[in-house]
């Protein structure tokens, strides 16, 4: 006859490659990773950002800039690459909002230049 507390003779779940879970409740696992994976992410975006800005700004400007967001523009940014990983369509209509955002900047710089080049240095 089975021992009455049979429930607690089983071995404690495991995953890949045989190590332990954090808990025997999957709902608990799955929470604690996408935990884990949302951090690590965030840090590793952050650290690309700055990466990226330092290259054209110095240290001090970079950090303002990745940490200094407001509420408005966090949400816009979450919204945007919410709808990008959601369907194809999203993804085409952020990219394609990104790169009219890249041409109208660069129509921008271009224009700046041509002012610049036809102003004379001493006038304004």
């Amino acid at each position: 006859m089975p021992p009455a507390d049979a429930a607690s003779n089983k071995p404690a779940p495991t995953g890949p490659a045989g190590l332990p879970l954090p808990s025997p409740v999957a709902g608990t696992n799955l929470v604690i990773a996408d935990i884990v994976l949302r951090a690590a992410g965030g840090m590793l975006r952050n650290r690309m950002e700055r990466g990226l800005l330092v290259k054209s700004y110095d240290k001090a400007k970079a950090d303002k800039l990745v940490d200094g967001r407001g509420l408005a523009t966090s949400v816009a940014l979450w919204g945007a690459s919410h709808l990008a990983r959601r369907s194809p369509i999203g993804l085409a209509v952020v990219a394609g909002g990104l790169a009219a955002k890249v041409f109208y900047d660069r129509g921008k710089r271009l224009e700046a230049k041509r002012k610049a080049r036809k102003t004379p240095t001493g006038e304004s």
